[in-house]
């Protein structure tokens, strides 16, 4: 619906009608009056679900959530002044995840800047170099031509949060009063010309997608294709598999079990990507690498020659410092425009994704070298993938059995037993800190195709229930993992408590400070470590549930977790509290990690 009452709500409702044309469906406002005019001008598109959210954090972090479940677009509106400021978090965590988000800031007009008018700052350009693309809008005005500039503006701004690689994308837009819809006899004669269907002709939903077709043989001949022929010639190769998210898991992880069988490679798995949850498509899966790494004899021994890539490398800092150390010729394999090498390596990217990784190997691999072990037993390449196999499954009996005999509530048992219990294709949210190392220690490989998420852009605690929720709306019953320090940090998420649609369950590692502080060697300097490290809150999570009306329970044993979780809720947010000893934890780890491989 065009709204011809003024200028402003003319404007305004041709940008959330051509959003809506182009595929848009939700969109997040917080409230404010520069904001008015974009604000009444989504709450009359029923076709796109609007949610107010107070506190403009929260609200961003919950948007970007969304937008990681569903790969498309979300919008974000806010007011001006430092309302805008408080969304840079999540435009950092966006761009460097790749979410798209379209951030809609209003502003006053150039005549009310630099002079004191209250609630102005220097929004344009605010989000420094994050947003793959930025831009203020002209002033609205009420004439055609104005308005199909304003309208390929917002096509423009759309296809940037998507293309060449999705990230946010900033417009700033200044209204002048009235902000309300006052009626302005001048803008409604407008109306009789203007045709909408021509108009908003040839206006189509434009979604990043699968839409790019496999590479057919000929065209292998360059980059991709001579380093598939150095790859089969390789008798020591691992893939890496790190943090991904992708909208297709199952595509995905067949993708990475295809690449991996035709080459006869092991692929080291994050606990962060879907692989581990997809175990029965991939038997070359290694999902131990980091105790195994721990065993200084036997790293030396799997020293690989190339290295497979695949996105962001995982969490762990073994692997980093073996890579560093080992020097193999590494590939990064990833469609976007980003550099994913914090090593500075002897790297190749290749700009192309998994799946068209997967058929191109799958036109140059000559038919009897294909399925994994079924190639020639003898061969080194075969060796060196037993190795791994032998390893990997040694280890994972001895973790398992360490495990099966802890009957007290610890943290890092937390991780290896969610894996083993959620409902079939739970999404998960990992908090960061402890919680995503636990997960890549001790995440056991399963059949559950349960779908995790993370923050793992900036790595930052901020906005982490937030985020959760937005991944929980309108999706099946989804789990948080998080500590109780991140959880703190993002309080006012409970505010999103009643346009929450869906069901959450927050488990709640509770061991009153950083638990990840613990592990390292500032932990030995107390004072200041206690204060300003480990910043014990003393917070009781039963009250802070109750004024939200939140449901809360404390989980005592380890049965009582596995019957919480059995089935979960369809509405509502509830807090599952495990309390936990940091110090204890902290020794555990140290004591053990380095165990599990250890011998071997």
């Amino acid at each position: 619906m065009i709204d011809f009452r003024n200028t402003n709500t003319l404007w305004a409702s041709i940008l959330a009608e051509t959003l809506q044309r182009l595929g848009l469906t939700t969109a997040v406002i917080c409230p404010g009056s520069r904001s008015a005019p974009l604000t009444i001008a989504f709450a009359q598109n029923n076709k796109i679900e609007t949610i107010p959210i107070l506190d403009e954090r929260s609200a961003s972090f919950f948007a970007l959530g969304i937008a990681k479940k569903s790969g498309l677009v979300t919008a974000l509106i806010c007011t001006s002044g430092t309302a805008a400021a408080n969304f840079y978090p999540a435009i950092i965590e966006a761009r460097e995840s790749r979410i798209p988000l379209l951030i809609f800031t209003a502003d006053r007009p150039p005549e009310l800047r630099d002079c004191h008018a209250g609630q102005a700052i220097d929004q344009v350009k605010i989000y420094a170099n994050y947003p793959n693309w930025q831009a203020e809008l002209a002033i609205p005005a009420a004439c055609l031509g104005m308005l199909g500039y304003l309208r390929q503006t917002i096509v423009y701004a759309w296809d940037r949060s998507q293309f060449p690689t999705p990230g946010p994308v900033h417009l700033n837009i200044p209204f002048r009063d009235p902000l309300v819809p006052i009626s302005d006899i001048a803008v409604e004669a407008l109306k009789t010309q203007f045709d909408m269907e021509d108009f908003f002709a040839g206006l189509e939903p434009i979604v990043a997608g699968e839409t790019s077709t496999p590479p057919s043989p000929p065209l292998l001949r360059g980059g991709v294709g001579s380093a598939i022929e150095q790859w089969q010639k390789c008798s020591r190769g691992i893939i890496i598999a790190g943090v991904a998210q992708p909208q297709f898991a199952e595509k995905y992880c067949r993708a990475i079990a295809q690449i991996s069988q035709l080459l006869n490679w092991p692929v080291l798995a994050e606990g962060l990507s879907p692989l581990r949850n997809y175990a029965q498509l991939n038997p070359h899966l290694i999902s131990t690498y980091d105790l195994i790494l721990r065993n200084r004899e036997l790293a030396d021994k799997l020293t690989p020659e190339i290295a497979l890539q695949i996105g962001d490398l995982p969490t762990s800092k073994e692997l980093r410092n073996w890579l560093e150390k080992t020097k193999p010729k590494r590939y990064i394999i990833d469609p976007s425009h980003h550099n994913f090498d914090p090593l500075h390596g002897k790297t190749t990217h290749l700009r192309t994704s998994p799946e068209n990784l997967a058929t191109a190997i799958s036109f140059h691999v000559p038919p009897l070298t294909k399925g994994g072990l079924g190639g020639v037993q003898t061969s080194p390449s075969h060796e060196y993938l037993q190795l791994w196999h032998n390893t990997e499954t040694q280890v994972r009996q001895t973790i398992d059995q360490n495990f099966a005999a802890i009957n007290n509530i610890i943290e890092p048992k937390v991780s290896w037993l969610l894996s083993q219990i959620l409902p079939a294709k739970t999404p998960i949210f990992i908090s960061n800190s402890m919680p995503v190392r636990d997960v890549e220690f001790f995440w056991k490989p399963n059949n559950l195709e349960i779908k995790p998420f993370v923050n793992r852009g900036a790595n930052g605690i901020d906005g982490t229930f937030s985020t959760a929720l937005g991944v929980a709306h309108r999706n099946q019953s989804s789990i948080l993992l998080t500590g109780d320090l991140a959880l703190l940090h993002d309080t006012n998420g409970f505010l999103i408590n009643n346009k929450f649609v869906g069901h959450l369950t927050i488990i709640l590692i509770n061991n009153n400070g950083g638990g990840i502080f613990e592990m390292l060697p500032v932990a030995k300097f107390d004072p200041p470590f206690e204060e300003f490290f480990a910043t014990p809150q003393h917070i009781n999570f039963a009250q802070l549930c109750a004024t939200y009306g939140v449901e809360h329970q404390k989980i005592d044993d380890w049965e009582q977790l596995k019957e919480k979780l059995s089935f979960l809720p369809n509405n509502g947010i509830r807090v599952l509290e495990l309390a936990t000893d940091r110090r204890a934890d902290a020794k555990w780890r140290q004591e053990n990690l380095s165990k599990f491989a250890k011998g071997l």
